[in-house]
């Protein structure tokens, strides 16, 4: 999954061996250590890459540790300056940030080298976005609403129970093989950061997944992926995407309706029924509450948007 190699980044060119060095460790210790996803792997990687080379092209020269430790405040907003002028949104120079500052910052713990002026460099400046979730009604039809009986279909039927009912990621859920499926009312799921957590199951899952199962032509053994491509391989998550997209056609759904909607409504729905944060907070794998409580500002917009459609007053 991962691709760890000896010039990481291309840093054969114009970077020092030290430097050569010490990305390829930092790597090792993100695949190993960090657990990270491999998305995660890829992005932060590339970003510290694109981050070097724009070092070697403002210095024109070698870039080594040194040149790192003594790079300046306004050397990195100059680095993310050129990257806003290139049309990169903010939330891909905040990530990118993100990536070199996890760089940096192990560089310190290790005892390798300290920047004093990545602790100044503050993240671009994020849209406050909420999560969208679907309405009840709406999710209901994607999970009771007649379809096809082919395989296929029923895959389809069954992935979007598991993510609703459960509230897993789509990546949690493509992951799971056979050996994962759900047993003694409960689905252990391995989420960000190589952490286990187990998320209690409804009839309604263990039905689906039972339609699915028995019209499914491969033959089923722990290590196989439980949801099934039609070449044989793991579902990918772009064919899931597009299902869902051909099933909001069918259905009459919105545009908002998406294989991820369906996690932030499972989050939703629990709390409009009484749910408190810290409970789904453990069922969605959250590691900060604060994530979590994302949800309690989409239940007041809700209410404000019903109060000023229903208060006789609510015009003047």
């Amino acid at each position: 999954m991962y691709q760890v190699m000896a010039s990481p980044l291309d840093l054969t060119v114009d970077t020092a061996p030290d430097l050569c060095e010490a990305v390829g460790k930092w790597q090792t210790w993100l695949k190993v250590e960090k657990n990270v996803s491999p998305h995660t792997f890829r992005a932060y990687t590339g970003d510290l890459g694109q981050f070097l080379n724009f070092l070697r092209d403002h210095y024109d020269g070698e870039v080594g540790l040194n040149t790192l430790s003594a790079t300046s405040l306004t050397d990195f907003r100059s680095w993310l300056s050129r990257k806003s002028m290139d049309g990169l949104a903010a939330s891909s120079r905040a990530r990118s940030l993100s990536g070199v500052k996890n760089f940096l910052h192990w560089l310190d713990k290790q005892g390798i080298m300290h920047n004093a002026a990545i602790t100044l460099v503050r993240t671009p400046k994020l849209p406050h976005k909420l999560p969208r979730p679907m309405e009840q009604v709406q999710a209901f039809r994607l999970i009771f609403d007649d379809v096809a009986d082919d395989w296929v279909s029923l895959r389809d039927r069954a992935l979007f129970t598991l993510l609703y009912a459960c509230g897993l990621r789509i990546n949690e859920a493509l992951g799971l093989n056979i050996a994962d499926l759900p047993r003694d009312g409960y689905v252990r799921v391995m989420g960000k950061g190589g952490k286990e957590r187990q998320v209690p199951t409804l009839p309604i899952v263990m039905e689906s997944l039972a339609a699915y199962r028995a019209k499914c032509p491969y033959a089923e053994i722990s290590t196989r992926p439980l949801f099934m491509g039609e070449r044989g391989k793991r579902l990918n998550q772009g064919i899931a995407q597009k299902a869902m997209r051909d099933l909001r056609g069918l259905l009459n759904l919105p545009d908002t309706a998406t294989p991820h909607a369906l996690r932030h409504s499972f989050a939703t729905h629990l709390l409009e029924n009484g749910a408190n944060l810290r409970e789904i907070q453990e069922l969605l794998g959250h590691s900060s509450l604060s994530t979590t409580q994302r949800y309690t500002e989409v239940n007041a917009e809700e209410l404000i948007r019903i109060y000023k459609s229903a208060h006789p007053r609510s015009t003047n």
